[in-house]
């Protein structure tokens, strides 16, 4: 053997120890074909080795190159096929057959998964921190029954009818008083306890009521069919302190039981002054309504000795007419009892029918 024919077959033997394909491993191996799927509207090529690659094959490529697990994964496949996720039906499915057609991946990596999942955790926990303060100081009220014996009684014990003098200035502020004074908790609560009906709050007129001896302040006709009150100031500019008018009124309701000024009299009105006083939580004039009836300027006034002169019995009265029938235009004494008694049906029929709304016994 020469020197020539003993280099050709090391050189054989060589080829036979050591394949082509492992002195080429540093080389990228060819795919025979690439699966492109669209994976948040961009495009991704997928290479695939083996000519008879399924669909399964290309759920486990997806779960290995991108990172979605098959749980994750959906993939739309147009036309016709449809919508394919594992495990599939047909997992022998060639891509071949697929390699027409549009892919579109739908699915969240493992890490956007616990990514979502961290945030949503922490949106709920400052979410609860949240309604934890909101409800530290959020003040817990609690839902009390209606009295309705109360709300029946305020439609008994009432001024049944309210009215001003329509022929003197701004009416509709005498009006606003009156039912401010109507209103006032503290004499709502005062006439429930005594059971006091009146008929008609009205305003009087003081230039019917002026003499040079005194000035009066207001009048009870017929233990409570009429209660007069001096609301306007002499010249007719402005209006009496809430206070002083109301200290009035108090005088007023007691002339419903006690016409002279005895001592029974005194004796109820002072009780009913501090009945008026605790029951009223605005604290009166000042609170209710803002200033509109505060008069600083109202000083002065004794309202014991100037609110009147004892009870009126008897006489008929005529709103807007004076101290005696026959004047202006108005409502006589027997409209007044008459409007008094429909108020007050009125007043008890929708007591009576908002009780029956309510569903209380």
């Amino acid at each position: 053997m020469d020197y020539e024919t003993l280099e050709a077959e090391v050189q054989s033997d060589n080829s036979e120890n050591f394949p082509h394909s492992d002195l080429l491993d540093d080389e990228p191996v060819l795919s025979l074909f690439d699966i492109s799927v669209t994976l948040h509207g961009k495009p991704v090529r997928l290479p695939f080795h083996d000519d008879d690659a399924t669909i399964q094959d290309l759920s486990d490529t997806v779960a290995e190159d991108l990172r979605i697990p098959p749980t994750n994964q959906k993939f739309m496949i147009t036309p016709k096929t449809g919508l394919l996720k594992p495990p599939f039906k047909d997992p022998n499915m060639r891509l071949r057959t697929l390699q027409d057609k549009k892919i579109v991946l739908m699915g969240a990596t493992t890490a956007e998964v616990e990514e979502l999942a961290s945030d949503i955790t922490l949106r709920q926990e400052r979410m609860s921190k949240r309604r934890a303060a909101q409800n530290a100081g959020r003040k817990v009220r609690v839902e009390k029954r209606k009295d309705w014996k109360k709300v029946q009684d305020e439609a008994r014990y009432s001024f049944h009818t309210i009215k001003p003098l329509p022929y003197l200035p701004n009416p509709d502020k005498s009006q606003r008083y009156l039912e401010r004074l109507a209103a006032d908790p503290g004499i709502k609560s005062s006439m429930r306890k005594h059971g006091f009906s009146v008929g008609l709050l009205t305003e009087m007129n003081p230039a019917e009521h002026t003499t040079h001896a005194s000035r009066t302040l207001g009048l009870n006709r017929n233990r409570g069919e009429v209660i007069e009150l001096r609301l306007r100031t002499d010249a007719y500019d402005g209006y009496r302190d809430y206070q002083v008018i109301r200290k009035t009124l108090c005088h007023e309701l007691t002339h419903n039981v006690w016409g002279d000024h005895d001592q029974n009299f005194w004796k109820m009105c002072r009780e009913i002054e501090a009945e008026v006083e605790k029951g009223d939580w605005t604290r009166g004039g000042h609170s209710v309504g803002g200033q509109e009836f505060y008069n600083d300027q109202d000083t002065g006034w004794d309202v014991d000795e100037e609110a009147d002169h004892g009870g009126w019995s008897g006489g008929e009265f005529v709103l807007g007419g004076g101290s005696e029938s026959g004047g202006a235009a108005g409502l006589s004494r027997r409209e007044i009892m008459a409007k008094a008694a429909e108020e007050r049906m009125r007043q008890m029929k929708e007591a009576e029918e908002a009780k029956g709304d309510a569903g209380e016994p």
